[in-house]
């Protein structure tokens, strides 16, 4: 004869463990991706080098090529090595717009026209600003460095810029 199992008795669902173990996982990635946490991009094997006035400068870059990428930039970030930087490359050359919502870091912006030559330089950004920062005219690139870089390594318009993912390797 078969015993059925009393309302007050606890229930083993098949899988039900497995499905609570997936949606404990969904609600743990979904919480850590709005965190705050801040998201790395890949070091670019080259760096990027600037001929400045006293000599060639290099740093490390991580590429922001996609929109998602260069939404996200360096918000986010504690630090950064100083000779360490993050380029970011839009699809056509125009006015770019830039700010540092969510960016706890002062930063150095060098905008470079699409011939790979510094077009200017927002020194020394205000973290956390929310304020646009535009580029001085029409841009393709936009090398994010620790701020007070560009003043200490003498970065300035009219300095060229070297990189494969600029075609000016």
């Amino acid at each position: 004869m078969r015993r059925f199992q009393k309302l007050t008795e606890p229930r083993e669902f098949p899988g039900l463990r497995f499905v609570a173990v997936i949606i404990a996982a969904f609600l743990l990635w979904g919480a850590a991706s709005g965190s705050g946490l801040a998201d790395t991009l890949p070091t670019d094997r080259d760096p990027i080098v600037i001929e400045t006035r006293s000599g060639p400068v290099k740093f490390t870059v991580e590429l922001a090529l996609t929109p998602q990428d260069r939404s996200t930039g360096l918000m986010n970030r504690q630090n950064m090595p100083a000779t360490h930087g993050m380029l970011f490359r839009f699809e056509r050359t125009r006015q770019v717009l830039m700010w540092m919502k969510n960016t706890p870091l002062p930063l150095d912006m060098v905008f470079i026209n699409e011939e790979g030559v510094v077009a200017g330089i927002a020194a020394d950004t205000t973290p956390f600003s929310e304020a646009i920062i535009p580029s001085p005219g029409p841009v393709r690139y936009v090398l994010e460095l620790n701020a007070g870089t560009a003043a200490r390594t003498g970065i300035r318009a009219g300095d060229k810029a070297r990189h494969r993912v600029m075609g000016t390797q």
